[in-house]
């Protein structure tokens, strides 16, 4: 009984907060567009019983699905977002993964306070970040100013309202998401496999990639899962710093539903994105559940 009452809780917080959201959003996908309050008009009415359930069979069409199709807008909309997603994912990687070897090798009365240098930026508002990054990336920013003064430019480079600026807005955003996992595994890893590596004829090079690399494979495979799936259907980030010029599916998302108020595919698009995520999500989880084994 208590195993099932446990089991029971995460249940039914993904049951309210996931699965009967979906639902709602999958009914909505399938209705017709409407000019009222709300602007569609459902094909399924839970009320109607079995009755109401044939009827909705019989007149399903995915006509909401189907126009995504038709559209090039959509179908570069989600290329766009995988390659902004990919390769902010890949330059995080790239970023984080010495800064969580350097706090993993610190001496570890300073790992405390490197960890939570990382954590700080939570502190203050999301919002208040990502325009903090509009003052220093515009023309007349902070660091145009510090450039031109250093003498490296001649005139003001335009940064803003491109997909640099989306870049360095994401990788700056989610890098905490990519150096705690990966600092968590080499956190754990035992510094005798690298003595004797080097004591076989290693160098410190090749012990690196032979020892530190494989066996923090699941904290990098954990990061880049933390980072590219929060990064693929990103709103805020694009239309800040990336202004109209940026194309990524949150921002298509948020104009069908606010702009055209054309909900049924504005819904349509949200579940082609969640099954385009089901793939990594499915992925990560594995990833965690051989990870757990390992350590069982």
């Amino acid at each position: 009984m208590r195993r099932a009452v446990l089991i029971a809780v995460p249940f039914a917080w993904l049951l309210a907060l996931f699965l009967v959201p979906f639902l709602i959003v999958l009914k909505i996908s399938l209705s017709d567009v409407a000019l009222a309050r709300p602007p569609y008009l459902p094909q399924l009415d839970f009320g109607a019983g079995l009755d109401g359930l044939r009827e909705f069979i019989a007149a399903l069409d995915f006509e909401n699905f189907w126009f995504l199709t038709t559209d090039d807008l959509y179908w570069k909309a989600y290329l766009s977002s995988l390659q902004i997603a990919g390769l902010s994912t890949a330059m995080t990687l790239l970023v984080g993964y010495p800064i969580a070897y350097g706090m993993a090798r610190a001496a570890p009365e300073w790992r405390p306070t490197l960890l939570m240098l990382v954590i700080l930026p939570f502190w203050t508002s999301f919002l208040i970040r990502v325009y903090s990054w509009m003052g220093i990336l515009s023309t007349e920013g902070l660091l145009n100013q510090f450039l031109l003064w250093l003498g490296v430019i001649g005139e003001p480079l335009t940064i803003l309202n491109t997909n640099t600026a989306v870049y360095i807005g994401i990788v700056y955003t989610y890098l905490p998401f990519m150096i705690l996992p990966i600092y968590s595994a080499l956190e754990r890893m035992d510094d005798s496999l690298l003595e004797a590596a080097e004591d076989l004829g290693c160098s410190r090079m090749q012990a690196f990639w032979l020892i530190t690399v494989p066996l923090s494979k699941n904290g990098i495979v954990a990061g880049c899962f933390l980072v590219f799936i929060p990064a693929i259907g990103e709103f805020v980030i694009p239309s800040l710093l990336g202004g109209s010029g940026t194309l990524m599916i949150g921002k298509v998302l948020w104009e069908e539903f606010f702009s055209n108020r054309d909900w049924p595919v504005a819904s349509a698009v949200a579940i082609v994105l969640l099954l385009i995520l089901i793939l990594p999500i499915v992925l990560f989880q594995r990833n965690e559940q051989k990870a757990r084994e390992a350590e069982g």
